[in-house]
């Protein structure tokens, strides 16, 4: 398999389960993204306050099952230009539909690796393009 190209830009990571989120980090990193990570809702909105994300990778489950949706849908909201995706337990019609609803660029299952997560996204993740400010 080849890998994909290098990537720059900032992504959040927002995931309740430490050993996923490291391992999403690590992928993230070594394929050239700075990483912020946050494990509840209100860390991952104070890093919404301090820094632009070309891409939001968030669980559907952060602390209770389906908190994650809300989430990427305010991401979407203030990231209009960045690459959302959400892992949840399944892809099913109700987190296709929960995607569409929250803006979700692509659903993962929580059986998906950390690698397989990743490099499916750098396919389909456009070049960081930032807003004119």
């Amino acid at each position: 398999m080849t890998q994909p190209a290098r990537k720059t830009g900032t992504a959040l990571i927002v995931h309740g389960d430490l050993g996923v989120m490291t391992g999403l980090q690590d992928a993230l990193s070594n394929s050239g993204l700075s990483v912020i990570t946050a494990r509840d809702l209100p860390t991952a909105l104070l890093a919404v306050t301090q820094h632009y994300f070309d891409l939001v990778l968030v669980s559907s489950r952060v602390n209770e099952e389906g908190d994650g949706w809300p989430l990427a849908g305010v991401m979407h909201m203030v990231f209009p230009n960045s690459y959302i995706a959400v892992i949840a337990p399944d892809k099913n019609v109700v987190s296709l539909q929960a995607a569409v609803n929250y803006g979700a660029n692509q659903v993962f299952e929580f059986t998906s690796s950390p690698l397989e997560i990743v490099g499916a996204i750098l396919r389909r993740m456009p070049a960081v393009s930032r807003p004119v400010q």
